[in-house]
């Protein structure tokens, strides 16, 4: 396989895996792992993609974020899993916030028959909490149009009021250095005061925002526990770090 082959296929398949490790790249390639290192070193320094511990995922803007519609066609048998293990842990009675992620609103089945209490600042989960008949309140605010997040000064005075046994949330990226991040600061401000309000903490996270950092950053990497599927050559740092709770069945 010509060089050139060879990078226009290890671009395709970042951008179809979003971060991709490198015994993958190996696998679809047939080349060396000591020609993949440079292939990666060569596609970094072009801009084409960014090497992350174990492998490579694509650039995007700090800023940037999927609108909700995108980000619930990725992953969605790991997100489900993760979701389900999540909402095991939520017992009757219990007072829960669940943020307006995708794999958050994965849980919201598992949720029908638990005779619990929701707060919630996502629109779309707000539809689908009704329809299962649990007990919501919804943040009132600013809606943002591409994700149906309730954000901005009243979801934040609104959020004071509550106190929660647990907190759901997503995230745009993790890192260690980092910690926990998303695009918009004042959907970070709902996330970090809802860490503040609740006992129990959990950060939801497919493989894929592992090694990303998004613009604003809401929490450290002790600030809460994480479910996912990620098993990556990092796994033994986070796990230092905080809870980590792998789920891949």
């Amino acid at each position: 396989m010509l060089t050139t082959e060879r990078h226009q296929l290890i671009i395709k398949t970042v951008k179809n895996d979003q971060t991709t490790s490198l015994k993958r790249l190996v696998e679809v390639t047939g080349a060396s792992e000591s020609t993949i290192r440079r292939d990666l070193d060569q596609l970094e320094q072009q801009g084409l993609l960014r090497r992350v511990h174990g492998g490579a995922s694509l650039i995007s803007s700090a800023s940037e974020e999927p609108a909700m519609r995108e980000k619930v066609t990725k992953s969605q048998k790991e997100k489900r899993l993760i979701a389900r293990y999540a909402s095991s842990m939520v017992q009757p009675g219990d007072c829960i916030f669940i943020d307006a992620g995708s794999t958050t609103f994965e849980m919201i089945p598992f949720l029908k028959q638990k005779d619990i209490i929701v707060v919630t600042n996502g629109l779309d989960h707000l539809q689908a909490l009704t329809e299962y008949n649990i007990k919501t309140y919804v943040l009132g605010g600013l809606i943002k149009s591409r994700t149906g997040a309730v954000v901005g000064a009243g979801a934040v005075q609104n959020l004071q009021q509550y106190r929660f046994d647990h907190c759901f949330m997503g995230v745009n990226g993790i890192t260690i250095q980092d910690g926990y991040t998303t695009p918009d600061p004042e959907e970070a401000a709902i996330k970090q005061m809802t860490l503040q309000l609740s006992r129990k903490r959990y950060i939801l996270a497919d493989h894929s925002k592992f090694g990303n950092v998004a613009f604003t950053k809401f929490g450290d990497i002790q600030s809460a526990a994480i479910l996912t599927n990620y098993e990556g050559p990092e796994i033994n740092d986070f796990a230092n770090k905080t809870n980590i709770k792998v789920v891949t069945t």
